[in-house]
């Protein structure tokens, strides 16, 4: 059962998970569930009948960052590289430009040319590149269409100096993603109550950035994973050292959680 949203995980007597349910009644039974999916949304799969009314309340009621991406093949960037970094076609050396101009809505510029030259098709003639705004689902950004989003944000280039024109883009797309950010505000006060009794479901494993509501990034989700393969190979009922995976202070960076504007 591939692609399908699961709506319902259905618990038998001794809290064990016998089966999920796809949004179109499709029930697949299972031994284990290993789930990345937003915690709001499994603690409302579970059920409130399932738990008690705070962790009910509280997991379903976390909050979340949404998230826009425009993605821009352009012809050039307007902006040079003035560092002694060597790049290809010579554009500036970064990953990702944060943007502190107050007079935008963008938040975040990738570079995609600099993780991979493979991410572009002509990595001597074109760049590629992806504008990320911040935002919440339902509201005006996320509502706006898509060709008058793409014009803004080309015309947020512009008036920064990234881009000369509106003729150095060759092509553009608009990505909507939910939930890109789990935060830590609100009802994550009480989070440690949500995560006691995930942990009390016996075959159930939480992995990932929303299967924990943790800022983690793929290294950290990669890692999550093996480490939850591994507990349940081993027959172990502490599951601490999965959520124990990017809680070490010495990685933290203080503006994994500055990324809001």
């Amino acid at each position: 059962m591939y692609e399908k949203e699961v709506v319902r995980i259905n618990l038998d007597e001794n809290n064990n998970i016998t089966s999920v349910v796809a949004k179109d009644g499709k029930a697949l039974r299972c031994d284990a569930v290993f789930s990345t999916m937003p915690i709001k949304d499994l603690i409302a799969a579970i059920g409130e009948d399932k738990m008690s009314k705070e962790v009910y309340e509280t997991g379903t009621n976390l909050p979340y960052r949404d998230f826009i991406t425009v993605g821009l093949l352009l012809d050039k960037l307007k902006i040079e590289n003035k560092t002694k970094i060597k790049t290809l076609n010579n554009i500036v050396p970064d990953n990702w430009i944060y943007v502190q101009e107050r007079d935008v809505k963008l938040g975040r510029i990738q570079v995609f040319n600099n993780w991979s030259p493979y991410m572009v098709d002509d990595p001597e003639k074109h760049v590629w590149i992806g504008l990320e705004y911040f935002c919440n689902e339902g509201d005006e950004m996320w509502e706006a269409k898509d060709e008058d989003f793409i014009d803004m944000a080309i015309k947020e280039l512009i008036s920064m100096g990234i881009i000369e024109s509106e003729k150095n883009v060759l092509d553009s797309t608009r990505i909507r993603v939910k939930k890109a950010y789990p935060a830590y505000f609100g009802a994550y006060e009480h989070f440690d109550i949500v995560e006691n009794y995930l942990n009390s479901i016996p075959n159930l494993y939480c992995i990932g950035r929303n299967g924990q509501h943790r800022y983690n990034n793929m290294d950290h989700s990669m890692l999550c994973g093996i480490t939850a393969v591994d507990v349940f190979l081993s027959g172990n009922p502490d599951k601490s050292s999965i959520w124990s995976v990017n809680t070490e202070k010495s990685y933290h960076e203080e503006d994994n959680k500055k990324e809001e504007k």
